[in-house]
């Protein structure tokens, strides 16, 4: 799912921006919570990717093997 990391990658950077731009330090460390987790939920997607084109190529491979 491309759409969603690329989702929670913005909504982290958009985080990021916010609490770079607050004065208010309570305000700073929610943003930074929120965009770490917003991170995380990309990186979780970026794995689940990565798994998922690994499966498909073994598979794949799988496949092509003929069998005895």
């Amino acid at each position: 799912m491309a759409v969603a990391k690329s989702f929670y990658t913005d909504q982290a950077n958009a985080c990021s921006k916010a609490a770079s731009e607050t004065d208010l330090p309570m305000l700073r460390e929610k943003y930074e919570r929120a965009g770490a987790a917003w991170a995380t939920l990309a990186n979780r997607e970026k794995e689940i990717a990565a798994a998922r084109e690994r499966r498909i190529a073994d598979n794949a491979a799988k496949a092509d093997t003929p069998t005895p």
